[in-house]
């Protein structure tokens, strides 16, 4: 699979159209590479022009603010935004809430001004313009799913319906859970959580989300975040339902469905 950094293009003269910002969990998690391929798959279709730093992208920082170390995400945050600053970056497109947040909300006070796009909400706008054409009768369709909204996306952000809107589009049966949109259950994961132990209490909070989720009767649980897709993915695991229940983000089940 080639995906062309920026240097690459800037070597040629070029500017990407979007720079597609990979994230620590697209890059090093297994599950989560799974994601950013998916959603490269549909870049290389549509013929977006993108590109990715590669060894230049640095984390954003926002774990190490989360769990207090100030300094940390200031050197981390003025080193990215020096280099994308350098390339002359004007549109970014993220698959993680946890960089689409910090990138859009924390690096401007530092220096760093981007147009800065979450994946959902750029696969609907892509869906819109008629770039992206599903299968008819995907493999989805008359499917049960429920999507479970990240924390920085829905509440943080107000990100709601783009999430939902590309959901629609499989012709399958959306259906929600009890706790959703800015009434929804954090999966377990945010605020650097996924990197310490819990606290002491009476039920993980990623169980009783995934117990919810199960409790629809869906046969995917559709997430637009990997940690959130982690968290979930453990939970369906503890209840033995991985054969009936699939946990999946949005960019590959339209990976699967497109023409």
């Amino acid at each position: 699979m080639h995906v062309p950094t920026v240097a690459e293009l800037f070597a040629d003269g070029r500017q990407p159209e979007v720079l597609f910002w990979v994230g620590c969990a697209g890059s090093f998690d297994q599950r989560a590479q799974k994601i950013t391929k998916a959603f490269v798959t549909i870049l290389n279709k549509v013929g977006v022009c993108y590109a990715i730093l590669g060894k230049e992208e640095m984390c954003t920082g926002d774990p190490v603010r989360r769990a207090g170390n100030e300094f940390m995400f200031q050197m981390m945050a003025y080193q990215n935004i020096q280099i994308l600053n350098n390339y002359g970056i004007k549109k970014i497109v993220t698959t993680c809430p946890h960089c689409f947040n910090t990138l859009k909300n924390e690096y401007p006070e530092l220096g760093g001004n981007y147009d800065v796009i979450h994946h959902t909400t750029f696969l609907q706008q892509l869906i819109n313009e008629g770039k992206i054409k599903l299968k008819e009768g995907g493999s989805f369709k008359g499917k049960k799913i429920t999507y479970h909204d990240s924390c920085y996306l829905g509440r943080a952000n107000d990100i709601y319906e783009a999430p939902r809107k590309v959901l629609e589009l499989l012709d399958a049966e959306l259906v929600e859970m009890k706790r959703c949109r800015s009434n929804g259950l954090c999966c377990g994961a945010g605020g650097a959580q996924m990197f310490k132990e819990e606290e002491k209490g009476n039920t993980r909070i990623n169980i009783e989300r995934s117990n919810e989720a199960i409790g629809t009767g869906a046969a995917v649980i559709a997430s637009a975040c990997p940690f959130c897709n982690t968290m979930m993915t453990d939970g369906v695991k503890l209840a033995e339902k991985e054969e009936s229940v699939k946990v999946m983000d949005i960019a590959e089940l339209i990976a699967q469905s497109i023409e």
